[in-house]
């Protein structure tokens, strides 16, 4: 009867351990220097260490990534691809979180850069930087990529002639009621604002159609605080962050502050600030800096205001993005030129990030998404 019961007890551990979820974090990379496609790690939290237990095979640079709300498929843009580009669909495998491919389609413009899904799993909003073009693709209920259903090219300039010659769309951001999308433009200075029609996969331009920074800043990524009140806008070319209040019944922006510098007073070398992530408590603020190589690190006021508080160097070269895990322990940040991932705890009291010594190697990793599956 003993042995009964322990063989019980037995089968009953190893189906919660069997059942016990994962945190699983996928990487984009460009194709150079040996880079395979896409990595697929498992993290562990209470070490704050990462196992690779996959890679994707894809050579057209499966740079930038989202994931589908259900949690059962993820999403790449192929910035290598041809002047039509690309965007790839997978299948997430419950239990592991390993990737199958399921099918690819046009983002109808060169060099997709960024991709998100809206909340229903519907429509994936992708961004062609080089084309100056913003499409929508509809998602099919196995998962799949269909058509586009709309693609909308852009018209205009900024003063920058090196980098704002033309419109070049850098990302699309949801806002948290699924009613409107915000496509940053970082070749004309204005972030374009949208109200989505989810059923029919199109967008159009909300009652107060865009906002503006200023000239020859570069919008290229969004944050919206967990309030839902205020949206900060990285700055790439001038350094900076661009705050705004936003209206959640039209989706407008006014502008609260503008080109807040995120670099020391001292810093005389070049510097594109790339990523714009608020901790899950919306009390601070971080921004990646490519030439600096550190995060800066803002605290936001009750009024939605930034100010800068620190840097915390990214222990490599050109930290394009970073990742905050959504239960706000540690922040993890992808060095592209020096391939490597290194990973950080955050004081939530504090809003300061420490060195963990942790590391990995990747091939010039672009974005991170962190995911649990069960």
């Amino acid at each position: 009867m003993k042995s009964v019961l322990t063989s019980i007890l037995c089968l009953i551990m190893l189906s919660a351990f069997a059942q016990s979820p994962k945190e699983i974090l996928y990487v984009g990379t460009y194709s150079v220097r040996g880079s395979e496609g896409i990595y697929v790690f498992e993290f562990d939290r209470s070490t704050g260490d990462l196992k690779q237990i996959q890679t994707v095979s894809n050579d057209k640079s499966p740079s930038f990534l989202a994931i589908h709300p259900s949690g059962n498929y993820m999403y790449s843009v192929n910035e290598g691809a041809d002047k039509n580009g690309g965007v790839s669909a997978y299948a997430i495998e419950p239990g592991t979180g390993t990737l199958k491919p399921l099918n690819q389609q046009s983002s109808k413009g060169r060099g997709p850069c960024h991709v998100s899904i809206d909340q229903t799993g519907k429509l994936a909003f992708v961004s062609n930087y080089g084309g100056g073009v913003f499409t929508v693709l509809p998602i099919k209920a196995d998962g799949t990529l269909g058509e586009p259903s709309e693609s909308i090219e852009y018209t205009g300039s900024g003063p920058n002639q090196q980098r704002q010659e033309k419109p070049h769309i850098h990302s699309a951001t949801l806002s948290p009621d699924n009613r409107f999308v915000y496509v940053a433009d970082l070749g004309s200075d204005k972030v374009y604002i949208y109200e989505i029609d989810p059923a029919n996969g199109k967008v159009k331009p909300a009652s107060t159609p865009f906002a503006s920074v200023k000239p020859g800043s570069g919008p290229r990524h969004l944050a919206i605080h967990p309030n839902g009140r205020y949206v900060y806008v990285v700055e790439e070319l001038t350094s900076a962050v661009a705050s705004f209040n936003r209206d959640a019944r039209t989706g407008a922006l006014t502008l609260l502050q503008d080109n807040v510098k995120t670099l020391p007073a001292d810093f005389s070398g070049n510097n594109t600030s790339a990523d714009i992530h608020t901790d899950p408590a919306g009390k601070f603020l971080y921004q990646s800096n490519r030439g600096f190589n550190a995060l800066a690190m803002m605290s936001i006021a009750t009024d939605g205001k930034v100010t800068l508080i620190g840097q915390q160097p990214t222990g490599g070269k050109t930290p394009r993005n970073f990742l905050i895990d959504p239960k706000g322990q540690y922040v993890l940040a992808a060095n592209q030129e020096t391939d490597n991932i290194t990973i950080f705890r955050l004081d939530s009291k504090t809003g300061k990030l420490t060195d963990t010594g942790k590391s990995v190697r990747v091939p010039s990793p672009v974005c991170l998404k962190l995911m649990t599956v069960r």
